[in-house]
């Protein structure tokens, strides 16, 4: 990036779904879920990968958890109905205090504290949250390489995933990018938590989808992709000024 957009942004990187570790204590609780542990639903294969390489390359904040989201979903708010799974539903009241404390509000916390500090020195914050999804679901074929999650009613969120994705598809027209697919970037998250606390000219956020037929193929095409997906980040970045 230039000097002036350096200055002007300060870029966190986060990855939520890094692994599938389940601490000693709660071992019991999986004992019959070994199988889910390994699949798409007990993290995002590739996504820390990608979180490492963007922090690395723009020397960012990287926060991320190599603990599994069906031990307690960070990208959920504390309420939602699958902020627990099937595993750890069960817990007491007191338990699931205790979970929460140990794991989802340190996370939680951590990644508010970093936004507050950033604009507080008169930052404006650009936080990609890293992810990738399964090629099936539900037997349907998700039609897309790369998902782009933004909120619509934000203008620098819009502006930079239109910008990203023409980027992207340029430098390899292979590639299909979508907008707000496969989820909503509206939907109920960490960026649309975030985005309730912070004003659109002091916070964007933009959660990067990235299709698991990619970060499972072997590394070395998964590892020229990521470097496609930094280098692109970057020309967006310089360009808009954001």
């Amino acid at each position: 990036m230039s000097e002036r957009s350096a200055e002007a942004v300060q870029l966190i990187v986060t990855c939520e779904h890094g692994g599938n570790r389940i601490p000693r204590p709660y071992w019991p609780l999986f004992k019959h879920h070994q199988a889910t542990l390994a699949s798409h639903r007990g993290f995002d294969p590739g996504a820390l990968s990608l979180a490492r390489d963007v922090a690395k390359h723009f020397d960012a904040e990287l926060i991320y958890s190599t603990t599994s989201r069906l031990l307690v979903e960070l990208n959920r708010s504390p309420n939602h109905r699958q902020v627990l799974s099937e595993a750890t539903r069960s817990l007491s009241r007191e338990e699931r205090q205790a979970l929460f404390d140990r794991y989802y509000w340190p996370y939680r916390n951590w990644v508010e504290s970093q936004v507050e500090e950033a604009i507080a020195h008169r930052k404006r914050v650009f936080h990609l949250s890293c992810h990738s999804f399964t090629p099936r679901m539900d037997g349907v074929t998700r039609n897309a390489d790369i998902g782009l999650l933004y909120d619509p009613r934000r203008a620098r969120e819009r502006a930079l995933c239109l910008e990203w994705q023409e980027r992207i598809e340029a430098a390899d027209r292979t590639l299909k990018v979508r907008r707000n697919y496969p989820y909503r970037g509206s939907a109920d998250g960490l960026t649309t938590h975030l985005r309730r606390l912070h004003l659109n000219r002091e916070y964007a956020g933009i959660e990067i989808e990235v299709n698991q037929k990619h970060t499972m193929r072997n590394p070395a095409h998964w590892r020229a992709l990521r470097e496609l997906l930094v280098h692109t980040l970057e020309q967006v970045l310089t360009r808009l000024g954001k």
